[in-house]
């Protein structure tokens, strides 16, 4: 099982994601649209096929989101996690379309409170 993250790099909130998720034994993979590394973690710039993901957990805008659809839908996750500033309904209505489950709420949050 993985998780999946949009992510970003120091000092932004979807590195301190993949950072306690990695703290909290989590497997995980990220992407981003520049190279670099989270800890052990290699931000991947290509979009893979990855194959059982739990959740992926959004960090992009609902505009930015839209270029992304096909593909999050395409890795069949469990469920997806809005971070605060991701909200999105065209995309909650996609996912439901896809019986894919979804919550608007704060990743570090969840982990903080074992919610996650």
């Amino acid at each position: 099982m993985c998780t999946f993250g949009f992510a970003d790099y120091t000092n932004r909130y979807s590195n301190y994601a993949v950072q306690r998720l990695i703290a909290n034994k989590f497997e995980v993979v990220a992407f981003g649209l520049k190279k670099g590394n989270i800890s052990d973690v290699q931000i991947d710039t290509e979009l893979l096929a990855y194959h059982d993901v739990h959740t992926v957990t959004l960090y992009l805008n609902a505009k930015r989101q839209k270029d992304y659809y096909d593909y999050i839908l395409s890795l069949k996750p469990k469920r997806v996690i809005f971070n605060p500033g991701t909200e999105n309904p065209e995309l909650y209505k996609l996912l439901k379309e896809h019986n894919i489950a979804f919550e608007a709420s704060c990743t570090l949050v969840l982990l903080a409170t074992n919610q996650y």
